[in-house]
């Protein structure tokens, strides 16, 4: 079962698995060869102990319970570890390799006692694109070799594409629960919230987790590999890591065009990446909902692929309503975490339907009605689902090429000030726009509701190195990408009126908003220059068969300069955290902005 060991022939990666099982000290090591079979046996072998529950009415889709101290990425327990902590600035938690790895290594000694050390030949990207990364992962956690059969290419293939002395990225995960002779295994098990560490050290492309067993903690390919490192990988080898999704808009005429769209959380990300749009016509297709990885081709374009192989969404929300493309894609081959069981041993969420159930198990375990005043499913219950059974999966999400990229879009979530869309005057002032990206913190957020939160390019969680540099190196590839360089817009979709309601109702309307942008690619639809950038003209966004109020489509493309000149020293006091890291353009830009605003 597995693969044979003995047919390994890469010296270096033989040496590395022999020094992580005699540091962890595993009852026994298993190479996955990413087979059927080999998911089928380790689901079953996870249902017959209790940890995975099989869904009725789902096909081959099962459901688990984490530990309620595993529950999400843990941002305060994530590091990047350089020898200089001005390398990692100051949107990193840093600490110096020569402290971490001694700390780490007391944790991992003897930590997988009692359990099997799986090794996880993965690829990042279709196996043996130009664009693709090979990963390693060693953790003992068989709910990690599932996810991360559905999450990337898993298995012999992988290893034929690595041969003797191919590069591959090591990434070591422990769920920190050694077991002793007889001891009985938790359901779900992990460290205390202090023993939790996830370890990223840029310098030596090495990835070591430790303590959880939760989605981006755990599943080393996903946030750790496919953004923190591999950001520093793409600066350092000319390319760029996005935690951006991928689409496909084709026009009537058949004209295709391909958007990259980096929103923060709760911004409507893969409901856009499956969108149905409402104008006549247009079709969307996905190519991707998170993780985009993009290189410059021969013709001088820039093209992308998605590195995963999966989607791993948020649940509560996700409906017929907001995304039925998301919700047909979980009909079967799922993995559900932390949502509630109905009656009838079905999955279920708040958002889900219009009528929660009369009762349910909760994604602790307990008795729920709708009475009870704690959710059943927790507001970060997930959903690990293959790409492939998406209904409007991009015919090329798979090309080893990419696909070519027309348009950048940058967005938030603001009450006020910004406007619906805007288009950037050029490539430094779009990167100024990605920059200064915020949004307004919710009931979901720690902290005052309407606080303003910067994330640049949504990667401020996931930037492996300081990023005023990272700003550097989106200027250095709009330099070399000259006349070729997508053009890039801002989006808001969430702006309210004076009483409170959205004013524009998003989900497949927003392809009203993107056709107004595939327009202004190839120059077909007016835009009106304003002091933050170019705004649609009257009538050039398609509003045909919407009912919306004109007094409100002026709202929303209203430009506030009062509001925007108030904004500036919250944009200046971004800035300045990055020191003489931040690139004099950036600030060229912000001394632009004042003035036009002043005119």
């Amino acid at each position: 079962m597995g693969f044979d060991q003995s047919q390994v022939k890469h010296e270096r990666l033989l040496a590395w698995v022999g020094e992580v099982a005699s540091m962890c000290k595993p009852d026994a090591i298993y190479w996955c060869d990413g087979t059927t079979d080999e998911y089928n046996r380790l689901m079953q072998q996870m249902v017959n102990c209790g940890m995975a529950i099989p869904v009725e009415g789902r096909p081959n889709s099962f459901y688990f319970r984490s530990d309620p101290s595993d529950v999400a990425r843990v941002e305060d327990r994530t590091f990047i570890s350089t020898p200089q902590q001005i390398e990692t600035g100051p949107t990193n938690n840093w600490m110096d390799p020569a402290e971490l790895k001694p700390l780490m290594r007391g944790l991992y000694d003897g930590c997988m006692r009692g359990r099997t050390m799986y090794v996880i030949p993965f690829s990042m990207g279709p196996i043996g694109s130009p664009i693709s990364k090979i990963g390693i992962e060693i953790t003992d956690s068989p709910y990690v070799v599932v996810n991360m059969h559905i999450m990337t290419r898993v298995g012999t293939r992988v290893m034929d594409v690595l041969g003797k002395d191919g590069e591959f990225i090591p990434c070591l995960h422990s769920v920190g629960a050694p077991l002793a002779p007889g001891q009985k295994d938790a359901l779900w098990p992990c460290a205390p919230i202090e023993r939790k560490f996830i370890c990223h050290f840029p310098d030596e492309n090495l990835i070591w987790s430790y303590g959880s067993g939760y989605g981006g903690n755990a599943l080393l390919g996903k946030k750790c590999l496919a953004l923190r490192i591999a950001s520093v990988i793409a600066r350092r080898e000319g390319w760029m890591a996005e935690h951006m999704l991928i689409l496909r808009l084709i026009s009537p005429a058949g004209r295709r065009y391909h958007i990259a769209a980096a929103f923060p959380s709760a911004c409507g990300k893969t409901n856009l990446a499956m969108m149905q749009p409402t104008i006549p016509g247009w079709r969307c297709e996905c190519i991707g909902d998170d993780i985009a990885w993009m290189k410059i081709g021969p013709d001088g374009r820039l093209y992308a692929i998605n590195p995963e192989s999966g989607f791993f969404g948020v649940l509560p929300g996700t409906s017929y309503e907001s995304n039925p493309m998301a919700m047909e894609t979980l009909k079967a081959n799922c993995i559900f975490t932390n949502c509630a069981l109905d009656d009838r041993g079905e999955v279920w969420w708040e958002g889900m339907t219009e009528d929660p159930p009369s009762h349910a198990i909760d994604w602790k375990g307990k008795d729920w009605t709708p009475s009870c005043d704690t959710p059943a499913a927790h507001p970060n219950a997930r959903f690990t689902a293959p790409a492939r059974q998406c209904p409007v999966i991009c015919p090329d999400w798979e090309n080893p090429d990419g696909v070519p990229i027309d348009i950048f879009v940058f967005g938030g979530r603001r009450a006020k000030l910004v406007p619906l869309v805007c288009e950037a005057f050029d490539w430094d002032h779009g990167v100024f726009l990605g920059a200064t990206a915020s949004s307004e913190t919710t009931a979901a957020n720690i902290g005052a509701v309407g606080n303003v939160r910067r994330d640049p390019m949504a990667m401020k969680p996931f930037c492996g190195y300081n990023m005023g540099d990272y700003f550097s190196h989106w200027l250095s590839m709009g330099d070399r990408l000259g006349n070729n360089a997508p053009k890039i817009f801002y989006t808001n979709w969430f702006r309210k009126g004076e009483d409170g309601r959205w004013l524009w109702p998003g989900f497949g309307e927003n392809s009203r908003v993107l056709k107004w942008m595939c327009e202004r690619v190839d120059r077909m639809a007016a835009a009106r220059e304003t002091p933050i950038g170019r705004l649609p003209a009257d009538g050039a966004l398609d509003l045909r068969g919407l009912d919306i109020a004109s007094e409100d489509l002026k709202e929303l493309l209203r430009v506030d300069k009062e509001a925007w000149i108030r904004e500036l020293d919250s944009i200046r006091e971004h800035f300045a955290q990055f020191g003489d890291r931040l690139p004099q353009r950036l600030w060229v830009q912000l001394q632009k902005l004042e003035q036009r605003l002043k005119e």
